[in-house]
C-alpha cells in the first residue's frame, strides 16, 4: 500500500478512531491524557491495522481496526499507569469480600452485606466503588501475544474491541463459568451491563433509563464486574 492510499484510508476511518477514543476517555481522569493525544495514539493503532490486516481471514477490516485502535490507546494508558496501586488494591478488597460472602451465602451478596463484611458504612462502601471505577474483567492484555493473530475471527475481535465482561474470549469451560456468573447477578446490575456493552449507552444515558444518577450507574457497573471477575478467577 502506498502512502497516498494509506492517507486516504486514515481519513476514512478517522471518525472510527474518534468514536473509540471518546468511549475510553470518558473513564479516564482528564489530567492523565488529553483526548487529542489519545486520538493520535489511536491513529497509530489504525496504521498498524492497515499494515497487518489479512484479507484472507474471515473478519471485516473495521472489526480488526477497532481492536488495534483500542489496544493502542489502552497500551498508552497502561504505560502512564493512570490507575494508582491504591485503587487496584481497593478493587481486590471488594472482589475478595464478594467472593467470601458468595461462598457463605450461596448467592451474590447485596451491598449492605458487603459493606458490613468489610466493616464499612454503606456510604464508605459506595466511595470505595467510586475509587474502583474503570475496573475490567477481561481484555486483550489477558490473552497470549499471538492469540488475536491465531484466532482472528469476527466474533473474537469484536468481543475484544468491546472490552466487554459479558464476552469471554477463551474457549470451553471458562465460557460456561462466566455465563453462569452473569445469570446469577442481581437484575439491576445485569441490566446495566446489558445497556452499556450491548446497547452501547453511556453511563449518563443508562441513568436516565433507570432513573439513577450517573455516579450510581458507575457504582453498579463496577460492582457487577468485580463480582464476575472474582467468580471467573476462582473457577478458572
Amino acid at each position: 500500500m502506498n502512502k497516498k492510499e494509506r492517507d486516504k484510508l486514515i481519513l476514512k476511518y478517522a471518525p472510527l478512531v474518534k468514536s473509540i477514543v471518546d468511549r475510553i476517555a470518558c473513564k479516564v481522569p482528564g489530567h492523565v491524557a488529553e483526548r487529542d493525544d489519545l486520538v493520535n495514539v489511536g491513529v497509530i493503532g489504525l496504521i498498524s491495522a492497515l499494515e497487518k490486516f489479512d484479507k484472507g481471514r474471515n473478519v471485516q477490516f473495521e472489526t480488526y481496526a477497532r481492536f488495534r485502535i483500542r489496544g493502542a490507546v489502552l497500551d498508552e494508558l497502561r504505560a502512564r499507569d493512570w490507575q494508582p496501586r491504591s485503587a487496584r488494591n481497593k478493587d481486590a478488597r471488594i472482589e475478595k469480600a464478594m467472593l467470601a460472602l458468595q461462598r457463605q451465602l450461596g448467592r451474590p451478596p447485596d451491598e449492605v452485606e458487603v459493606a458490613e463484611f468489610m466493616d464499612l458504612s454503606l456510604e464508605d462502601y459506595y466511595q470505595l466503588l467510586d475509587e474502583a471505577s474503570g475496573v475490567s474483567l477481561l481484555s486483550s492484555e489477558d490473552l497470549p501475544p499471538d492469540y488475536c493473530e491465531k484466532y482472528a475471527t469476527y466474533d473474537v475481535l469484536e468481543k475484544i474491541d468491546q472490552g466487554s465482561p459479558l464476552s469471554i474470549l477463551a474457549r470451553g469451560e471458562v465460557k460456561k463459568i462466566l455465563k453462569d456468573a452473569i445469570e446469577a447477578l442481581p437484575d439491576k446490575e445485569k441490566l446495566v451491563l446489558s445497556l452499556y456493552y450491548y446497547e452501547e449507552l453511556t453511563m449518563k444515558e443508562i441513568g436516565c433509563v433507570l432513573k439513577l444518577t450517573e455516579s450510581r450507574v458507575c457504582q453498579l457497573h463496577s460492582q457487577a464486574v468485580l463480582r464476575l471477575r472474582g467468580r471467573v478467577r476462582e473457577l478458572r
